[in-house]
């Protein structure tokens, strides 16, 4: 296979890999045998592509997310008038029971970020001695 025929067996490998294919059929798709892709997976490398491929296509779906978010929490607030009860009771409880995940991750955040920053600054009064 050319230099530029395996690169583009390692993208399409890649792609189907990073989207949740089986080896056998990312391999497939990308034109190559199972037994060429299990080798490919041995060079970390590789995996790291893989890897940084999977966090792309997360990140991408994170932010369509993100872009809906304020939709769905107005249908949301909107069933709260709804005719029926159970509507009522289901938008109740989702907005109850993500609000308080939403809460929890805020402050998981800030703990993380905290923990970081006196981290770094330790470092920092280390590398400074």
């Amino acid at each position: 296979m050319s230099v530029h025929g395996r690169r583009n067996g390692d993208s399409a490998l890649i792609a189907g890999l990073a989207a949740g294919a089986k080896v056998e059929d990312a391999a497939r798709s990308a034109g190559m045998s199972g037994r060429t892709a299990y080798r490919r997976l041995e060079d970390p490398a590789f995996r790291r592509r893989v890897s940084e491929a999977r966090g792309q296509a997360l990140e991408r779906a994170l932010g369509r997310l993100a872009d809906t978010s304020g939709a769905a929490a107005e249908t949301l607030a909107a069933l709260l008038s709804a005719e029926s009860e159970t509507a009522r009771l289901g938008a109740a409880r989702s907005i109850l029971e993500l609000g308080s995940k939403l809460r929890e991750s805020a402050e998981l955040e800030a703990r993380i970020a905290a923990l970081e920053a006196a981290a770094e600054q330790r470092a920092t009064v280390r590398r400074v001695r």
